[in-house]
């Protein structure tokens, strides 16, 4: 293997735990030196699995995983150079914070005089310099979550994996934590593996995000990339909200084509992303804040909607519309203070056809 394929690579992976059914089927994966790397996906469906078997928590069924180079699956855990991140912190409470990050130093073999050292760095760089002598139970959760993120730089591992470590966070403290872990990870360049069901979690820390289904990775790319342009309909509808209209595919002329919506109502002009022919059966992805209020000469679909709810949620409006035989049609409407429509009202919307996506089902 060379190191310009990948710092950590998952080869042709098969993990199950029943001999039978696979909850991880053949993953390949090259993860770069330095890169952030989040794999996402719902309960079950082979994520934290993953994670394991890089940890050394659990050992593939088939297939190898090379760090820097080198097969790891025979390697014990405390053997892989691996710092971990839990959602449960799983700091050592009959212990101060100094003697929780002087631990896996102290296992290193490493003199007095530099444990002292490398602990005060990696509390400075968590900016809990101050906390050293405090026990893990005089600390607020945040706080603790801070010790443990010390606690697996404090060695300076190769690599960090992080399972779901801001899950047990209230939604401010947790938005707060996504930025100082990605802040740090921009500041030493160290490799992370970080876990998450929350897709906006992994959108706002990620290089790139491996998104799961079913023990497989159904797409690798870049936050922007998987948010603008998902492969299939799991990625579309798995990452940020979207209005999806099910139809047939009637025209294709090029890398566009003519979608007829079922029940008659009405054609749509569509990217074609994984659909083949004419007469197949497609789902039509588009975004809400691609939707635009009014019909509009430049736009080439033009549809009419009904106001079923409207949730005003301070710089925008989600308006809940049935449209298009869909009455879970979301519309986002940036708020600029102009927006006088009420529920029942009968609105003009239209999309550009660039921003709508024609998957297969």
């Amino acid at each position: 293997m060379s190191n310009s394929e990948g710092f950590v690579i998952f080869d042709k992976i098969d993990k199950s735990y029943d001999g039978e059914s696979l909850v991880v089927r053949n993953l390949n994966l090259n993860i770069s030196k330095g890169e952030f790397v989040t794999m996402l996906g719902p309960s079950g469906s082979g994520k934290t699995t993953t994670l394991m078997m890089l940890a050394g928590f659990e050992t593939p069924t088939n297939g190898e995983i090379f760090l820097d180079n080198n097969p790891i699956s025979k390697i014990p855990p405390y053997e892989r150079e691996i710092g971990m991140v839990f959602q449960n912190y799983a700091l050592f409470p009959h212990m101060t914070v100094q003697e929780n990050l002087s631990f896996p130093l102290e296992v290193r073999k490493i003199s007095k005089s530099e444990v002292k050292e490398k602990v005060q760095k990696a509390l400075d760089m968590v900016e809990l310099g101050s906390f050293g002598t405090r026990f893990p139970a005089q600390l607020s959760g945040g706080q603790q979550q801070r010790v443990a993120l010390a606690r697996a730089l404090v060695f300076e591992p190769r690599l960090v994996l992080m399972d779901e470590p801001l899950g047990a966070l209230d939604k401010n403290l947790r938005e707060q934590m996504q930025y100082e872990i990605k802040h740090i990870h921009d500041r030493i360049g160290i490799t992370v593996v970080y876990v998450t069901h929350d897709q906006s979690e992994a959108l706002t820390m990620s290089n790139r995000i491996a998104v799961f289904n079913d023990g497989v990775v159904q797409q690798l790319s870049t936050p922007d990339i998987l948010y603008e342009k998902p492969e299939n309909s799991f990625v579309a509808k798995f990452i940020g909200e979207n209005n999806t209209l099910n139809g047939t595919i009637k025209e294709i002329n090029g890398n566009m084509c003519t979608v007829e919506l079922n029940d008659n109502r009405g054609l749509v002009k569509a990217l074609k992303i994984n659909v083949d022919s004419v007469g197949d059966k497609t789902q039509l992805s588009i975004r809400p804040e691609r939707v635009v209020i009014g019909n509009s000469n430049s736009q080439d679909n033009n549809f009419e909607g009904k106001i079923l709810e409207l949730i005003y949620l301070g710089d925008h409006i989600r308006a809940r519309l049935d449209a298009c035989g869909n009455n879970e049609f979301i519309v986002k409407v940036p708020n600029e203070g102009s927006f006088k429509h009420k529920e029942g009202d009968v609105l003009n919307l239209s999309w550009n056809s660039n921003d709508v996506r024609a998957l297969d089902i």
